[in-house]
């Protein structure tokens, strides 16, 4: 995972599990739940002349996984905007400055890289079972947000609306451009769907499994929850009542 954030030029690389923050131009670079590989990273970079290099290592009691490291990743940076984008290319690099202006210039409070808008798309060969998963969960976010590609990890946020939802935040799973935008309240209005081609990723492997699937579908419970906490109750309750109907007419 990579976040970019203005405005200087910061990069949070995160790789098996270990984020990096990095600002170019001899600013900073932490290192959160750090490991080996990520430490000779930083040693090559202060080789290269990075000197104003620092490392934080995450805590168990600051969270674990991709979700809650982003999020302590954000809380961390001081800048107006921040990028979060994949770093096994499966998000082109190339895309960013088109991910990240609409909030760079104030157009909107969130952008997404989408694959699901005209000119975005898939550059790799998935299956048709995969692409039916996509588009399920997709739909199924979609009173949630008029976002075309929800489960993208590839978004641009700015840092004070961020700051206005973050004691809300509670991810679950790998969902987290989701969360931000239900949990930070951010309005159709305010939000900018990107097209980008997503691809084959070149690093790393695929943690997409049922489990995933799973955590996907009690984190979207979570959030109608939250989102629309007395339309829940109605549903659940008219579901309850119409079990209870079934059974009193069949027994």
């Amino acid at each position: 995972m990579i976040l970019l954030v203005w405005d200087a030029f910061l990069i949070i690389i995160l790789t098996n599990g270990n984020v990096i923050l990095l600002v170019w131009d001899s600013f900073l670079i932490i290192i959160l739940t750090g490991s080996e590989d990520t430490r000779k990273i930083v040693d090559q970079l202060q080789k290269e002349g990075y000197k104003g290099i620092s490392i934080y290592t995450r805590t168990p009691s600051e969270g674990k996984g991709l979700s809650s490291a982003v999020v302590l990743g954000i809380e961390k940076t001081k800048y107006s905007t921040v990028l979060v984008m994949d770093a096994d290319l499966q998000h082109e690099p190339e895309s960013v400055p088109d991910v990240a202006f609409p909030v760079l210039v104030g157009d909107a409070d969130f952008s997404v890289g989408s694959r699901n808008v005209i000119g975005g798309g898939i550059g790799g060969d998935w299956s048709v079972h995969r692409r039916i998963l996509s588009r399920g969960a997709t739909l199924l976010a979609l009173p949630l947000t008029p976002c075309t590609d929800p489960m993208s990890g590839f978004f641009a946020i700015d840092k004070a609306v961020f700051n206005s939802g973050k004691h809300l935040v509670n991810p679950i799973g790998y969902k987290i451009g989701l969360e931000l935008m239900v949990r930070c309240r951010i309005p159709a209005s305010r939000q900018k769907d990107v097209p980008i081609t997503f691809r084959d990723r070149e690093a790393g492997e695929s943690k997409l499994d049922m489990r995933q699937n799973i955590y996907y579908l009690q984190h979207l419970a979570i959030l109608y929850w939250f989102a629309f906490p007395y339309l829940v109750l109605f549903m659940v309750l008219l579901g309850c009542f119409t079990l209870f109907m079934l059974y009193s007419f069949l027994f």
